[in-house]
């Protein structure tokens, strides 16, 4: 049996998802996809690169994912997922492109700035 591997990221998440010939189970670290992720919106974001290639029921979904949040985690298995796609047909390259899940979101925290309370906020200012 086949495996394909790839690894996302998103912000400081990171995902190594192995994509095997199946029934289309879906496992996170260890548990079901619904269990883990918890949102809905979450499960329709991991799914979009399945839907757009039409290949739902064709395989199963096992992913190890670690840092950042739960939104982050659903971005970084999402770019795991197409990357394992266009692994196993490389005529998905295109259409895993043009729908964006071939890009890695560079965006990050920007990093708190010394004599402010935060990035970009600033404690309030006394003319007097």
């Amino acid at each position: 049996m086949q495996n394909f591997d790839a690894v996302g990221r998103r912000k400081t998440a990171v995902a190594r998802v192995r994509l095997t010939p199946g029934t289309g189970k879906r496992i996170i670290n260890n548990l079901p996809m619904k269990k883990y992720l918890q949102r809905e919106v979450l499960e329709m974001v991991v799914e979009q690169p399945f839907q757009v290639a039409e290949m739902s029921e064709r395989f199963d979904m096992r992913v190890n994912v670690y840092g950042g949040g739960l939104s982050g985690q659903a971005g970084a298995i999402r770019l795991g997922i197409a990357r394992a796609l266009v692994e196993f047909d490389e005529a998905l390259r295109l259409i895993m492109r043009k729908n964006g899940y071939m890009t890695r979101d560079s965006r990050m925290v920007e990093r708190k700035k010394s004599g402010r309370p935060k990035a970009r906020k600033r404690f309030q200012f006394s003319k007097r």
